[in-house]
């Protein structure tokens, strides 16, 4: 049995802790907040209850896999690691409401509607490729399993390397569809020409094999990789910031921990920090930051209002342009969830996270700077509310680019520096370990960027299997 420290429960650090606890390590996880989950949190205004960070659950695959290597490393009759989550999900009628210049549609887009017809040959190509992105996310390019997943994909796309370029080589595909397609990098927190063709697959395959959100709340992922943990013998300890890393050594702000073994579940800058004793490096390109504004609602939003409504840029060129430059865009994508009373979360009023793209600026935001006085204007208006959105609000909560960038990535970038295209997405090796440093592994997004929650529990799989590997390999 080996000692190991996990620094960071956010969920990549969660689920490695518990797949090391299941199989038989002692694991103690460090957290500086008072609470798991990193960027995932919830916030509770008025009573009402509000969960920040990714809002969506897809390839819930994934999920299923990590539920089954618990049970397989833990052959414990009590041990039912399905049971132990308890998490419900709830499938959503669709994946989203879009829209762009004026137009909208939903996905999987309807009968009627103008981009009906190439959505459906669209959908022909890619909506099937469900089970081979969740093998990808969970084993890796570089094992035999994965090989027939990767020759289909690579037989699809051909020389058109990024997501972009694929796109523009499908001359049917309607403008405005290929722009609500694209769109989709921004989950990695880059643009179409920095990440490999398997995204434009994406929507197609959300569409088929649906988009899900956990009855409570996307944090009740976080609670129920927590239970897994401890049930497995994990401790977690809260509100304890790690100030060193060292071989066989975590220093926090309370003591010291010994360790054969630190898996580290932080961004790369902070994480070189704590190992080299000096300040974090910025990268000298960042992926995008994010305005989250959580609102309890003083009444509900008129009736057909969309539960979650996608609004791109008029010009999404000049997003992403502004977005590598570190500067404001003229509009941004938004992202807007909304929770009638009871829906999802056990509320009693309506709550809405609004979602805003932003530049990894490291700035703190309020209501009435410009920039997000423009994009309210802009969603009330393509929204058709008869009022300011601001109106609705009885009181809000805002986490900006500042509040990112005090626990994370330099400017609150979502996941650390940008990577080349071949590097954003499951068809890379991510580094999750060093030679040089071989007690150390990585797991989160800044390791695995791109994919949100699947690509970080399939990341923290894919790493943690072979850090089992290592350490039976190192006790023979």
């Amino acid at each position: 049995m080996s000692r190991v420290v996990v620094a960071g429960a956010g969920i990549g650090g969660l689920a490695a802790a518990a797949l090391l606890g299941a199989a038989g390590h002692s694991v103690t996880v460090i957290e500086a907040e008072d609470h798991p989950g990193g960027k995932s949190r919830r916030i509770e205004r008025e009573g009402q209850r509000m969960d920040t960070g990714p809002s969506l659950f897809t390839f819930p695959a994934v999920w299923d896999e990590l539920l089954c290597r618990l049970d397989v490393s833990r052959p414990d009759p009590c041990f039912d690691a399905r049971h132990i989550a308890g998490l419900d999900l709830e499938r959503l009628e669709e994946v989203g409401t879009y829209y762009y210049r004026g137009q909208e549609c939903v996905l999987p887009v309807p009968p009627g509607h103008p981009w009906h017809a190439a959505w459906e040959r669209f959908a022909a190509l890619h909506g099937g490729l469900g089970g081979d992105v969740a093998r990808l996310l969970t084993t890796g390019p570089l094992d035999s399993a994965s090989r027939p997943a990767l020759a289909r994909l690579v037989g699809l796309y051909g020389p058109r390397l990024t997501t972009r370029s694929y796109l523009d080589s499908l001359s049917w595909l309607p403008e405005g569809l290929r722009e609500v397609i694209a769109i989709h990098t921004l989950n990695a927190g880059v643009n179409p020409t920095r990440t490999p063709a398997l995204y434009a697959s994406m929507p197609a395959v959300m569409a088929q094999d649906g988009v899900w959100v956990p009855r409570g709340g996307i944090y009740e992922l976080v609670e129920a990789l927590q239970r897994l943990a401890v049930a497995a013998g994990v401790e977690i300890r809260t509100g304890e910031p790690v100030t060193r890393i060292r071989a066989r050594t975590v220093t926090t702000a309370l003591g010291t921990y010994p360790a054969d073994v630190v898996v580290s579940g932080l961004d790369a800058d902070r994480l070189g920090a704590l190992l080299s004793g000096r300040s974090p490096r910025t990268p000298r390109k960042l992926t995008c930051s994010a305005i989250g504004v959580y609102a309890v609602l003083k009444r509900e939003l008129p009736a057909g209002t969309p539960r979650h409504g996608i609004l791109l840029p008029d010009e999404p060129q000049e997003l992403y342009s502004s977005l590598e430059a570190s500067r404001e865009p003229q509009q941004t994508m938004v992202f807007a969830n909304y929770y009638p009373a009871g829906q999802v979360y056990p509320n009693s009023s309506g709550t809405l996270a609004l979602l805003l793209t932003a530049p990894p600026n490291g700035r703190t935001y309020s209501l009435e700077d410009p920039f997000v006085v423009r994009e309210l204007a802009r969603v009330t208006q393509v929204l058709g509310l008869p009022e300011p959105l601001a109106n609705y609000f009885s009181s809000f909560e805002i986490l900006d680019p500042g509040y990112f960038s005090e626990a994370g990535a330099a400017g609150g970038a979502l996941y650390g520096a940008v990577h080349p295209s071949w590097m954003s997405g499951p068809f890379h090796a991510p580094a999750h370990s060093n030679p040089m440093r071989p007690w150390l592994w990585r797991v989160g997004a800044s390791v695995h960027p791109g994919g949100g929650l699947p690509a970080v529990l399939g990341g923290a799989m894919i790493s943690t299997e072979k850090l089992l590997r290592h350490l039976a390999g190192r006790s023979v």
